[in-house]
């Protein structure tokens, strides 16, 4: 008997080949992440907390407290209250081309947003898919940009909701104790003025998905663009009289440091994009030889416009000068921009070491309250020497006098102290709602 013929095995399904990404034409567009312009890639690393960017807002943030305490300066004679600025006297304009560094606060919030925006992709699942996200137009770029600011609003408003609330009663108590209204009127302009920076702050936001796709597009070369924009509006301004468009500037001249920073960010991200069919890294942070070249070279460019152009010494407001050098931002504040970013770039190694060492506290607790102190600064230093001036009776020293700098640690002490109990007390609306606080919770790796 023969055996039963053997039962013919089933064929497998056969299945198709996954392709694999090569460095080609992209595939097809995809709208599921917001604000990138091109990214691809397999799987980008995910980038740890970046103590650099934490450095740069501490420094920022440092030389911005110490350059607005420098210019306390004002006189009481019982009923008019003159305010003037420390730093208008002697040489003190050199102060300003060394602690005026919003340059580096605006380069931080860049990159801030961008590994904001990398965590989203890796959350979403975008990067690692491998997938071209792109936007087919700057009109849903905007809108991106819209919710993207919308989201961070609310931290925004709770601070600031709280320091304009807090100076409507102290203008009615000032008031009601009989202090004149003229010298209520010039206190409650002067520590306001800082909203500016958050102003400009949103604005940049709402742009950040359309910086980005000019970034992923051409790199560095839309930096260069970017930081040429500013330029060619002072040649319009000075050239041909248009003055008003000179107010474009106050985003222009901002977005540089802050387009660095999300090219920066990307950069460390590891983020590829497909640049002529091609899959390329995002960029490349130059070497610090290069950047110091560059650095020296726009600060020198600054210097030249300053010596030869219309512009004032001083990087800031000074009483007495025809125009401000910030309002609107000018020429040499961009390049002085450029030279701040491109030599705090070259500076990335000691910069990490300092703040990984001796600096770690002071990098984390600002980190934790960088827009508690920036919007309280100010009024820390009002406080005292309201109290000197109004309370105490005592003049303040006649400014650039060898008791003016003697007396210096003992009024930085004391601002110090004064913000710092603010800071106690307002500090926690800074926190997000439902969080809770801790010591490595805010940083550059945190929104």
């Amino acid at each position: 008997m023969s055996p039963p013929p053997a039962r013919p095995r089933a064929s497998s399904p056969v299945r198709p080949a996954q392709p694999r990404l090569r460095d080609t034409a992209p595939p097809a567009p995809r709208r599921d992440r917001p604000g990138t312009a091109a990214a691809a890639g397999e799987g980008p690393r995910r980038p740890s907390r970046d103590v650099f960017v934490d450095a740069v807002r501490a420094v920022a943030t440092l030389s911005v407290l110490t350059v607005h305490w420098l210019m306390a300066d004002a006189t009481w004679d019982g009923e008019q209250l003159r305010i003037g600025n420390a730093l208008a006297h002697g040489g003190g304009w050199a102060v300003t081309w060394v602690l005026q560094v919003l340059a580096l606060l605006f380069f931080a919030a860049g990159a801030s947003a961008a590994y904001g925006l990398r965590r989203a992709d890796d959350r979403t699942g975008t990067a690692a898919r491998g997938r071209v996200v792109t936007r087919p137009s700057a009109v849903a770029d905007l809108a991106d940009g819209v919710r993207l600011a919308g989201a961070r609003l609310p931290r925004l408003l709770r601070p600031v909701a709280v320091f304009v609330g807090a100076w409507v009663v102290a203008v009615g108590v000032l008031l009601a104790v009989g202090l004149p209204a003229d010298a209520v009127r010039s206190l409650a302009t002067l520590a306001p003025q800082l909203l500016w920076f958050l102003a400009v702050y949103l604005g940049l936001v709402v742009l950040t998905p359309l910086l980005r796709r000019a970034l992923h597009a051409a790199g560095w070369w839309a930096v260069a663009g970017l930081a040429a924009a500013p330029l060619a509006v002072e040649a319009l301004r000075f050239g041909a009289g248009f003055e008003r468009l000179a107010l474009v500037n106050v985003v222009l001249v901002w977005a540089v440091p802050y387009a660095v920073g999300l090219l920066y960010a990307d950069a460390r991200s590891g983020l590829r994009v497909v640049r002529r069919g091609r899959l390329v890294p995002v960029a490349a942070v130059p070497r610090p030889g290069v950047l110091v070249a560059v650095g020296l070279a726009a600060a020198a460019l600054a210097a030249l416009l300053v010596a030869v152009g219309p512009y004032p010494v001083s990087l800031i407001g000074m009483p007495g000068d025809t125009m401000s050098n910030l309002g609107p931002p000018t020429a040499p504040v961009v390049l002085h921009a450029v030279a701040l970013v491109a030599l705090a770039l070259a500076a990335r190694g000691p910069l990490v070491r300092w703040a990984d060492g001796r600096g770690r506290s002071v990098v984390r607790g600002l980190a934790r309250r960088s827009m508690t102190v920036y919007l309280w600064h100010l009024t820390a230093m009002v406080v005292v020497v309201g109290v000197v001036l109004v309370v105490l009776g005592q003049e303040l020293p006649a400014v650039g006098g060898a008791d003016w700098w003697a007396s210096r640690p003992v009024w930085f002490g004391a601002f110090a102290l004064v913000l710092v109990g603010i800071a106690r007390v307002v500090g926690r609306f800074e926190d997000a709602p439902g969080r809770r606080r801790t010591r490595q919770r805010v940083g550059s790796g945190t929104e």
